[in-house]
């Protein structure tokens, strides 16, 4: 989408473009993949299909998963377990599982990359510089100000602008303002860049600190998940998040987060997720309970790691069936 002109109506558009949006999923499911105590809780709730779907396929093909029939899923299935199983000898270990879910982790990071280089690499240089990455995301904005009249999107580009920029410096390692695959790939995807990792914890504060003053407070942790729409009770479940924070997110007790606590609470540094999820679907079809699983055991309970539990998202099918 990036790349030609927009009219006032695309704002929407022109803010998906942003690389603020693209990098990362939402925050709520972005600390589900880095927080144990979240991990586990996702897991109790029928969403935990859905995330144990995308990390074992990948988001892109955990769509096209939720288009198949049953017995297409299983079929499929079959296949992909005939790739996990690196050494052949008829069992899934939680270690197999794990290279698996980080290589689709992986694949995913540099297939959105490619989707999109094109539309940024304006002069086909094979690099994105900054200036070609601003005119492709905010040009018409940049060109036309006067017709965004609105203070809410002139305050959300204004803010998005010298944030891209920001992220783009830092990923940008040589310092030319021009990015190769693997800098703008980070650019995009920071939390899975240790070099990037500050920039993630300072955009997750800007996110959530509705006060400015620095930190996340636990009213502002709590509607960064959940807003008093109706003005009746919390539910039971907020009311734990409420817990955590005083037990767990605010460290030194002094009734907020700060950048360091941030940390802790989105990318603990003892807590690996593709290995807490190989060992979720290991221990959730495990039936014999011997730390293994067969493809039978997997077959039995595909629904766990393919099966849909979505309405048809209404996309075209671009990867063929015996892809992967």
């Amino acid at each position: 989408m990036a790349g030609f002109s927009f009219s006032p109506s695309s704002v929407c558009v022109l803010l998906l473009c942003s690389a603020v949006v693209l990098s990362k999923p939402t925050l709520r499911k972005e600390r589900v993949l880095h927080d144990p105590e979240l991990s586990r809780q996702a897991h109790e709730d029928n969403r935990s299909f859905q995330y144990d779907h995308e990390a074992f396929l990948g988001k892109d093909e955990a769509k096209t998963f939720d288009q198949l029939t049953p017995e297409e899923s299983k079929d499929r299935l079959s296949k992909i377990v005939d790739r996990i199983d690196s050494d052949g000898d008829g069992y899934i270990t939680t270690a197999e599982l794990k290279a698996w879910i980080k290589r689709v982790q992986k694949r995913y990071v540099y297939e959105n990359v490619a989707k999109v280089w094109a539309d940024y690499d304006l002069n086909k240089d094979n690099k994105i510089s900054w200036d070609e990455y601003k005119q492709a995301t905010y040009g018409y904005y940049l060109a036309n100000p006067e017709e965004f009249d609105e203070s809410t999107d002139q305050f959300s580009f204004k803010k998005m602008l010298p944030r891209d920029e920001r992220r783009f410096k830092t990923a940008d390692l040589n310092g030319d303002l021009a990015a190769d695959r693997e800098e703008f790939t980070s650019f995009l995807h920071p939390e899975e860049f240790e070099h990037m990792r500050d920039i993630v914890i300072l955009e997750t504060l800007e996110d959530i600190d509705k006060n400015g003053d620095g930190h996340v407070d636990e009213d502002e942790y709590i509607a960064d998940m959940f807003a008093h729409e109706d003005g009746g009770p919390e539910p039971d479940w907020v009311k734990t998040e409420r817990e955590q924070f005083s037990d767990f997110r605010d460290l030194n007790k002094d009734g907020k987060m700060d950048q360091d606590e941030i940390r802790h609470w989105i990318m603990p540094q003892d807590y690996d997720h593709a290995q807490a999820e190989a060992r979720h679907l290991v221990y959730e079809s495990d039936q014999d309970k011997d730390q293994m699983l067969t493809k039978e055991e997997i077959l039995e309970n595909w629904n766990m790691f393919v099966g849909s539990q979505a309405t048809n998202y209404g996309e075209d099918l671009t990867r063929s069936h015996d892809e992967l």
